[in-house]
């Protein structure tokens, strides 16, 4: 069993479609199935889990996902990358569990990208 799809809930689906790929997300479907149902995926750079938005496809609010996260291999470099694509973020956070940059979509869909801790230093 995998998981290979995550809904999230967006308003303007253009808008958020220009979002994600600014952020780094390969647009993998656009699919515009009657007036009722548009259906977009994307997935993260390297990753086997992809997100869908669009028209007619889940009954959450946009905006109602407090905590998506992803691992990424240097939050410092992500941050500065996302900077410079005109995306807001936040510093990076040290935690005992990782470093973590934080964000959010145009809908208010917070993102969480953390750097795994090197856990074989001790």
């Amino acid at each position: 069993m995998r998981l290979e799809l995550v809904m999230v809930p967006v308003t303007d689906v253009d808008r958020a479609k220009e979002f994600y790929e600014r952020v780094g997300f390969s647009a993998d479907h656009d699919h515009e199935v009657s007036d009722h149902v548009r259906f977009v995926q994307m997935t993260p750079p390297g990753s086997a889990c992809s997100i869908a938005f669009g028209k007619g496809l889940t009954r959450l609010e946009p905006g109602s996902l407090d905590n998506l996260q992803a691992v990424v291999a240097d939050a410092d470099a992500v941050r500065a990358e996302l900077l410079e694509r005109g995306i807001e973020v936040s510093e990076v956070q040290e935690m005992q569990w990782g470093r973590f940059v934080f964000l959010a979509d145009p809908d208010g869909n917070r993102w969480s990208l953390q750097q795994l801790p090197d856990w074989s230093a001790g």
